[in-house]
C-alpha cells in the first residue's frame, strides 16, 4: 500500500509515518519543513518519500504531486493530518489573520489534496481517505469558534464523500481526537509560548500522537468491506461538561 500523509514532519503525520512504515507500508510524507522530512526519511529509508510543499499554495501543490515519480502515484491512503489552530480568544477580540489561515489550512488545504488525488483513486476502485478532524467539530468550547468550525466541515465533508461515492469501494473515515499531548498543536496554537502551552497538558495523561497512529494503522487495514465512517477518542481523564448556563 501507498500511503500519503499531509504534515508529516511533526506530530500525529510524524508518528503516523513511522507506523505504516513499520507495518510493511510505503508513505509520502509532506509538509513545510524539508529538513524535518529529510531526517524522518533517513530515519525510515526507502519505504518514505518526502514531498515538501504548503497546502495552502494551490499551485505548488499541484505541482508536487504532479511531479511524484512513476512508481509513487498510486496513492492507496489518503492521511489528512495538515491542520493547526491558532488562538483561543473569544470571536469577537480573535486575530481574523488566524481564523482565515486555519480555514486555508483545515479546510482548503484538505479539500485541494482530497479533490487531486480522488479520482485516481475511484479509477483504480481502491483507496482510502482518511480525515484527522477533532472532537471540536462536535462539541464547541470558549475560544474554539472558527478552529471547532474548521472540523465541524471536515466532519461533514467526510459523510459527503462516503454518499458520494456509493457504488465504489473508496473508503472514507474521520478520525476526532480529543485531548492529546506530545505535539506541537498547543504551541502553534499560543503561537510559541511554551509556557502557557504546557498549562494545557498539566496534570493529565493526555493521549498521544502513537494512539491516533495505531488508531490510524487498525483503521486502514481493516478489511476492504468495512468502513469505519468516524471514530472519537478522548484521554480517560477528559468527558463532557455540563451545559452552561448564564445566571443574572
Amino acid at each position: 500500500m501507498i500511503a500519503m500523509v499531509t504534515g508529516a514532519s511533526s506530530g500525529f503525520g510524524e508518528a503516523i509515518s513511522r507506523a505504516l512504515v513499520k507495518a510493511g507500508h510505503r508513505v509520502i510524507g509532506t509538509g513545510r519543513r524539508a529538513e524535518r522530512l529529510a531526517a524522518l526519511g533517513d530515519e525510515l529509508g526507502d519505504s518514505f518519500l518526502p514531498l515538501v510543499f504548503d497546502v495552502q499554495d494551490k499551485a505548488g501543490t499541484r505541482s508536487a504531486l504532479e511531479g511524484l515519480p512513476a512508481d509513487w502515484r498510486e496513492v492507496d491512503l489518503l492521511v489528512n493530518n495538515a491542520g493547526l489552530a491558532l488562538g483561543l480568544a473569544p470571536a469577537h477580540q480573535s486575530d481574523l489573520d488566524d481564523w482565515e489561515q486555519m480555514i486555508a489550512t483545515n479546510i482548503s488545504g484538505l479539500t485541494l489534496v482530497t479533490r487531486l488525488l480522488l479520482p485516481g483513486m475511484v479509477a483504480r476502485n481502491r483507496g482510502h481517505v482518511i480525515n484527522i478532524g477533532s472532537i471540536a467539530g462536535t462539541y464547541p468550547y470558549p475560544g474554539g469558534n472558527v478552529y471547532g468550525a474548521t472540523k465541524a466541515f471536515v466532519k461533514q465533508f467526510s459523510l459527503n464523500l462516503r454518499a458520494d461515492l456509493a457504488g465504489s469501494a473508496v473508503r472514507v473515515t474521520n478520525v476526532e481526537p480529543g485531548l492529546c499531548g506530545g505535539t506541537e498543536f498547543s504551541n502553534v496554537r499560543f503561537h510559541g509560548d511554551d509556557a502557557k502551552a504546557a498549562t494545557v497538558y498539566q496534570g493529565v495523561q493526555a493521549i498521544q500522537p502513537e494512539d491516533i497512529a495505531n488508531t490510524v494503522l487498525w483503521i486502514g487495514e481493516q478489511p476492504a468491506h468495512v468502513n469505519i465512517n468516524s471514530i472519537e477518542i478522548m484521554p480517560v481523564a477528559q468527558t463532557f461538561g455540563p451545559l452552561h448556563i448564564s445566571r443574572g
